[in-house]
């Protein structure tokens, strides 16, 4: 057994470095990732270690980094993909959603396209326009994609080998403002499935179910309900696409009030859909309706009024009073 504590971040590079060695068609690419080990240096030390062939500095163009990506893939590589912030993916949107999600269905099969494309994610870093932003539920639409986003060390380890070892393409997620929070990561463990759903706190009262950096808000909003008489149970889901609804459906069985919580807006958000999948699968179980607690419906703002846009402890306390309150 191999036990080490890492944070987030060192966890994706040592993830990064496993693959590198075990598997020669791995590649890593992206704007920075080698000399500079990217701008949150998760990939520190691969091109010193691997080489300019295997951890390759592209140009400043997304669009053609995962064009590039696919045609590697197309020729057996399994290529990962680094999008440097969130709000920078976008010039590539065409390329993820109009070939890289396709070309299984297109080609009847035959055809399998094990791309991994980190995209670090999320506020709360006092960052400028575009480098703040949460479009995972673009991706979760797209029929082709999955999309993971970890909230730890260890799933951050062992999602991104499940990502880089899956014959489809992968969105993986990186709440980066927990690249620094640190766990115990065992690089020797059997890991459980990817897309499956994980209850990292058990409670009896009402069902908190988030994913990526609002795990540890939940999990500090569960600890504050504690002081008040108040059992929540935190469900990290750990996949968008697929979720796994039957782990919280039997969460909800369990606890029957649920609020769902994510960084991204609320409307036409990820949580939008978890509640109407649970509204129809636990209606007569359930004692309050499914509340989503996420950002607003307004572009990023800027850094000085974030902590105004992003949901916090407040807010997920409040959700939970009035889930209680039915």
């Amino acid at each position: 057994m191999s036990i080490e504590k890492l944070s987030i971040a060192k966890a994706i590079t040592a993830s990064l470095r496993t693959a590198l060695e075990t598997d020669p068609k791995v590649l890593v690419m992206g704007e920075d990732v080698g000399k500079l080990g990217g701008v949150f240096r998760v990939t520190d030390g691969l091109q010193k270690d691997f080489g300019e062939e295997r951890v390759i500095d592209t140009p400043l163009a997304e669009s053609g980094i995962v064009g590039t990506a696919i045609g590697l893939a197309l020729r057996g590589y399994r290529p990962v993909v680094e999008i440097q912030f969130d709000g920078f993916v976008f010039p590539a949107y065409d390329q993820i959603v109009t070939q890289l999600a396709k070309m299984h269905a297109r080609a009847l099969g035959k055809i399998k396209l094990p791309v991994v494309i980190r995209i670090p994610y999320g506020g709360a870093i006092g960052a400028v326009e575009h480098h703040s932003e949460s479009p995972e539920a673009l991706f979760a639409h797209v029929a082709g994609l999955k999309v993971v986003s970890p909230s730890n060390a260890a799933d951050a380890y062992w999602m991104m080998q499940q990502a880089i070892q899956s014959d489809d393409p992968v969105i993986y997620f990186e709440p980066k403002r927990r690249y620094h929070d640190r766990s115990e990561v065992d690089t020797d463990a059997i890991p459980g499935p990817l897309h499956a759903a994980r209850t990292v706190r058990a409670g009896t009262d009402l069902t908190l179910a988030a994913y990526g950096p609002m795990v540890k808000t939940c999990l500090e909003a569960a600890a504050a309900a504690e002081e008040e008489g108040k059992s929540l149970e935190v469900l990290d889901l750990r996949s968008i696409s697929p979720v796994d609804f039957d782990g919280i459906q039997a969460s909800v069985e369990r606890t029957r009030r649920l609020v769902v919580v994510h960084e991204a807006p609320v409307f036409f958000g990820s949580g939008a859909e978890i509640a109407a999948r649970i509204t129809e699968r636990c209606f007569y179980h359930l004692e309050a309706p499914v509340l989503r607690v996420g950002g607003y419906h307004a572009p990023y703002p800027p850094s000085r009024l974030e902590d105004e846009y992003l949901p916090g402890l407040d807010r997920v306390l409040d959700a939970v009073d009035r889930a209680l309150a039915y």
